[in-house]
């Protein structure tokens, strides 16, 4: 008998790896089976969207219904049942963490009027009682957009109404408002402001030309102001070196009125024509 029968070499035992070897590693064997992966899809979408999504044509679904549809547009009707459908869907996601409600933000500055009433854009104390109740009725909402207004009047009547109220909003509404008191420009902000507008557009400005489109603006408008700008940026490109003057300030000043001027102008005309 031979020691070689007595004693087999079969391998290292990972069993008793950790009692016997001073510098044991611990073997983590391959797995087996499928891989399964886990994707997290992250989608953006609108109110608008959803209620697209799940609108119905309207029309009757008979035979010659279908054949009208075919000739004219689709005509599609979002009614409040399905808004309220949807709510309910959207909340139910929030609720077990699906998805996340984002508020929008709606700017009211200036409302577009309808054809048949005035000419030019009104303000948001141009809104009427009607346009304010839904606005009251939409900021009740838990999904509700983040509402800001801009207005520059005081005390004035509420469209439709010959109730006077602050801004001419409504009190019940006005009370869910946090008012933000805005100041005009200064001087030195409206010369900032015009620098960094030039250095955007590439312009070269003088100094002097600064601080000239910067007294013109504390006294019309910052608009008026950079519209300036922009015009003597036409007339500088002409001449050399290509560089906004007062020159060139001065030359726009007499060719573009400002409002103030021209209503002045209008004033004096009408005064002498009656």
């Amino acid at each position: 008998m031979t020691y070689s029968s007595l004693f087999q070499r079969v391998g290292r035992s990972d069993a008793y790896a950790m009692e016997f070897d001073l510098e044991a590693e611990e073997h983590v064997p391959i797995p087996k089976g499928n891989v399964h992966k886990k994707k997290e899809i992250i989608q953006d979408i609108t109110w608008h969207d959803l209620d697209v999504a799940n609108v119905r044509l309207q029309g009757r679904q008979d035979i010659m219904s279908m054949m009208g549809q075919l000739m004219k547009p689709k005509k599609m009707e979002i009614t409040d049942k399905l808004r309220q459908e949807i709510n309910k869907v959207v909340n139910k996601y929030i609720d077990q963490g699906v998805a996340e409600l984002i508020p929008g933000v709606l700017f009211i500055d200036e409302v577009t009027p309808f054809p048949n009433q005035l000419s030019h854009a009104v303000k948001v104390h141009m809104l009427d009682t009607e346009c304010f109740t839904y606005l009251n009725k939409a900021l009740e909402s838990a999904i509700s957009p983040i509402v800001i207004f801009a207005s520059d009047r005081g005390i004035c009547t509420i469209r439709g109404t010959n109730i006077q109220a602050p801004h001419g909003i409504p009190t019940d509404l006005l009370d869910r408002l946090l008012i933000i008191r805005t100041a005009k420009y200064t001087v030195e902000e409206i010369r900032l402001i015009v620098r960094l507008h030039a250095k955007t557009e590439g312009l070269s400005i003088t100094n002097a030309a600064l601080d000239a489109l910067a007294a013109e603006g504390e006294k019309s408008s910052l608009r008026y102001g950079l519209q300036l700008m922009m015009s003597a940026s036409i007339l500088a490109k002409m001449q050399e070196p290509d560089q906004i003057d007062v020159k060139d300030i001065d030359e726009c000043w007499d060719l573009f009125l400002d409002p103030r001027r021209s209503a002045k102008i209008v004033r004096e005309r009408v005064f002498v024509q009656t």
